[in-house]
């Protein structure tokens, strides 16, 4: 038995030395193995298509199967037996709460002859040692999806001018069945990640137990060890689809090898089929990824008779999560201050909404979709109102108003028009000018109160030929109509207006002709 793990050792020894760089005759030399040993051993490995940490996790009765003979110890019939039933065990595994010991049961109630607990636990995990070193026992169906952005960029060229723009590449791989998605966005920003991640849980037609991004801008906020923190807008739409966001660990190359390999993959087997071509739209390079992206999936894998689209329909699709029946809607945010009439702008539409009086002062979050605005101070949500899109307008909650307020409330420009409707048509036209004029509509509403309040001092017939007056002078302001009405401009005839403003004579201004 000693011999036999110095054997094994030994072994380990020479393999190591050969990965990393070492030459026959220096592995010779550092091992007392004969050369041709040396030789024997790399030719084998060689052929086994393993890596040295593939090799490391076996154990010495399994190096043993492998490397201490030729052949495997028993090649008989029930060793083709097995092997022929190993691809389907192997799908099998994949599922949760599935073992070894299950699938051992599973085999002997099909061959009570067949191997024991130990020769089967060995041959299998030979076999799913030999697919790939990090995808085979840890991922469990409907367990992760694992998403990234490639590293090389693809592009789409304006018809017009002939400008080249980059695009990213996002990829998204299920862990268990190795399903995959790739499309072409404009960028790797919140709302075109949050959209492609969405577009991929929709491809595969339900939603895993945890999301596994790499520290993306647009998916953590903050990177750590124990807990990271996840973008706001990543996590609200985690848990509009009821799924976990796991990052993967910085430095931890194996949590995300699974999504780092489908990324050369994709440059083999999609970037070179695109290569050739040249696309205008992102929705015509998002066509051609599709249909190349069906061949990968369903191409069987390397050395198995099946492919990914098979595996997933077998074993992982009915483990997904059903999707929610409705898509997820992008938020944005902003925070402001509430101004002291009660009142928040969204400064994308400059459109102010209402929010409880007693929250004046206080710094909330706007929180928007194309349909709605909800605000929020300190997690709570305060107030909502559907979204509106005129410029400069007030949406009020009348609740929403302290007393002292609710009179601004009543502010529309229909209503101020009425007023002065009441008063004379030409007010009437004054009044709509005014409102007209005003870059913002509480300077406009304010103007008007004080114009239509002068009716109250100097009555109705002097404010319709001030109105009628300033209206003459194209101005239209508060300002204007008390200076006409103080100068008493109101009561001049139109010639007695003119010579009022006529020019006075003096000897010392010179008259047009003077500069012919």
């Amino acid at each position: 038995m000693a011999n036999k793990t110095i054997l094994m050792t030994k072994i380990r020894q020479i393999l190591r030395s050969f990965t990393q760089g070492k030459s026959k005759v220096q592995i010779s030399e550092q091992t007392g193995a004969s050369r041709n040993t040396v030789k024997k051993y790399i030719r084998k490995f060689l052929a086994e298509k393993m890596t040295f940490d593939m090799l490391s996790s076996l154990t010495d009765s399994e190096l043993e199967v492998m490397f201490g003979s030729a052949e495997p110890p028993d090649k008989g019939e029930r060793y083709e037996q097995l092997q022929r039933l190993l691809p389907d065990l192997e799908k099998r595994f994949k599922q949760k709460g599935v073992t070894i010991l299950m699938l051992w049961k599973q085999y002997l109630q099909l061959y009570p002859g067949g191997y024991g607990h130990t020769q089967f636990h060995t041959h299998f995990t030979i076999y799913i040692g030999r697919a790939k070193a990090v995808m085979h026992m840890n991922h469990k169906a409907g367990d992760k999806m694992y998403i990234d952005f490639a590293g090389e960029k693809l592009s789409i060229t304006d018809k017009e001018t002939g400008e080249v723009q980059a695009v990213e590449v996002f990829i998204a791989i299920l862990g268990c069945s190795q399903l995959t998605y790739v499309e072409a966005v404009a960028t790797q920003r919140r709302q075109d990640f949050i959209g492609a991640c969405e577009n991929a849980m929709q491809y595969f037609g339900g939603v895993p137990a945890a999301i596994v991004p790499d520290n993306l801008k647009s998916a953590v906020t903050k990177s750590s060890k124990y807990e990271p923190t996840i973008n706001e807008a990543f996590a609200d739409f985690a848990e509009h689809y009821g799924t976990a966001v796991l990052p993967a660990r910085v430095y931890r190359p194996r949590d995300k090898s699974l999504v780092e390999g489908m990324v050369k993959i994709v440059y083999n087997r999609i970037y070179t089929q695109l290569s050739s071509h040249t696309y205008f739209t992102l929705e015509s390079l998002n066509t051609a990824i599709r249909e190349a992206l069906e061949q990968l999936n369903n191409a069987p894998f390397k050395g198995r008779n099946y492919s990914r689209r098979q595996q997933f329909d077998e074993v992982e699709k009915e483990t997904l999560q059903p999707l929610p029946v409705y898509r997820y809607e992008f938020k944005q945010q902003h925070i402001v201050t509430v101004m002291k009439n009660g009142h928040v702008c969204l400064a994308v539409d400059k459109h102010y909404y209402s929010v409880p009086y007693r929250f004046i002062g206080k710094k909330v979050k706007i929180q928007y979709t194309a349909a709605g605005v909800a605000i929020y101070y300190k997690y709570e949500q305060i107030a909502s109102h559907q979204r509106q899109y005129r410029k400069y307008h007030y949406t009020t909650t009348d609740e929403h108003l302290a007393s002292a307020h609710r009179y601004l409330s009543e502010w529309t420009p229909e209503k101020f028009i009425e007023q002065a409707e009441a008063i004379d048509e030409e007010v009437a036209n004054y009044i709509m000018h005014v409102i007209e004029n005003k870059q913002h509509p509480e300077q406009a509403y304010k103007s008007c109160t004080g114009i239509l309040s002068l009716a109250r001092k100097v009555g109705n017939q002097r404010l319709t030929m001030a109105c009628r007056r300033a209206n003459s002078y194209g101005v239209y302001n508060y300002p204007i109509i008390v200076q006409i009405l103080e100068k008493k401009l109101d009561a001049l005839t139109d010639e007695e207006q003119q010579d009022a403003h006529a020019m006075p004579q003096h000897q010392n201004i010179r008259g047009s002709d003077y500069y012919q």
